[in-house]
């Protein structure tokens, strides 16, 4: 007979922090914190990944199907699927919802990105909108009109001044300063699910609906390289932060490691039995989270082992983001929650 452990938390007392300059608070709404208080026999799988469920945030109504942390790692933005079309803003330490950007999409909110200075956030979604955001105001700034179809997934290079947009109808350029467009990179023969754009600002890689990952070159708009890398939908595209190696995940349970360099595989990582939905690297390049219907998944990149799977998330996980500290995992889940794990 399958044995449950109930296990309650009590938490006395939250953790304090300021904000600092990069996000203007107006309003500040509480949200519920929980601990999941019941386990099943997969929770019981080792983990010596070093993280631990810290809190949950609740306050979306629909899955949450994108998050980000801000540069200064002091508050997490989050998207939902459906008709919520609404932006919300945590605070990762107290797990309060600090505003909402009302309804920002009349849809899923598909993708979420901050520039590396923290001034403007940047969303698209299946309205075919990409909004440009003031963040310290709490602002829109600019509507970004050019796709015909579903925009899923966003990269801005490292000097915030190209962001690209991948969708159904292919992959745009856009001039972020400006706010305006730059070119039309491919149509609609692909069929773009994630991007990424390498360190150095000068590739860019797309995952389209094929399995096929193709690298760009950013300033010339030329492809590189062409890999047929998975069965299925590349779900998600990371780069190292030293730009050696390409992370790709699929709907096909597989997450493959890469030369950019020379598009050779250099390793495969299995583990999933369903659908990877999202990978996060971590800031020191060595770790990455993926998750999928069987929950959170921590793989060591040096020498491609599994740590240790994460207890807690109760159903599909569909985005995950590391902060920029290294300190903090949040993983948005179908049923509505985002869970925060620390070190």
């Amino acid at each position: 007979m399958r044995r449950y452990f109930i296990w309650v938390f009590i938490l006395t007392a939250t953790l304090p922090v300021a904000i600092g300059q990069e996000f203007y608070i107006n309003s500040v709404q509480a949200s519920n914190q929980r601990i999941p208080s019941s386990f099943n026999s997969r929770d019981l799988a080792p983990n010596s990944s070093g993280l631990k469920l810290a809190r949950t945030l609740l306050g979306h109504d629909v899955t949450v199907k994108s998050i980000f942390f801000s540069p200064n790692s002091k508050f997490l933005v989050s998207g939902g699927t459906n008709n919520e079309g609404v932006i919300r803003i945590w605070n990762p330490y107290s797990g309060k919802q600090l505003a909402n950007l009302g309804r920002a999409h009349q849809d899923s909110v598909e993708s979420l990105m901050i520039t590396s200075d923290g001034k403007t956030l940047v969303s698209c979604g299946n309205d075919n909108k990409i909004d440009v955001w003031n963040l310290r105001k709490r602002r829109l700034r600019r509507i970004l009109i050019g796709h015909t179809s579903n925009v899923l997934s966003l990269a801005i290079s490292p000097d915030n001044r190209v962001l690209v947009s991948g969708g159904l109808d292919g992959i745009r350029l856009w001039d972020l300063q400006q706010e305006r467009p730059l070119s039309v990179l491919v149509r609609f023969d692909n069929l773009i699910y994630s991007l990424a754009i390498s360190p150095d600002g000068q590739t860019l890689a797309s995952g389209d609906n094929k399995g096929v990952v193709k690298l760009w070159n950013l300033t010339s708009g030329q492809l590189i390289k062409q890999l047929t890398a998975h069965s299925d939908v590349v779900t998600s595209l990371v780069f190292t932060p030293d730009g050696t190696s390409l992370i790709s995940a699929s709907r096909d349970h597989l997450i493959k490691i890469w030369n950019p360099d020379t598009g050779i595989l250099v390793r495969t990582l299995t583990g999933h039995n369903n659908w990877v939905n999202a990978i996060a690297l971590h800031p020191d390049g060595q770790t990455l989270a993926s998750g999928g219907k069987d929950g959170i998944k921590v793989w060591n990149l040096t020498n491609g082992e599994l740590k240790g799977r994460l207890s807690g998330p109760t159903d599909w996980v569909s985005a995950l983001s590391f902060s920029q500290d290294g300190k903090f995992l949040a993983s948005g889940e179908f049923d509505q929650k985002i869970n925060i794990w620390s070190y």
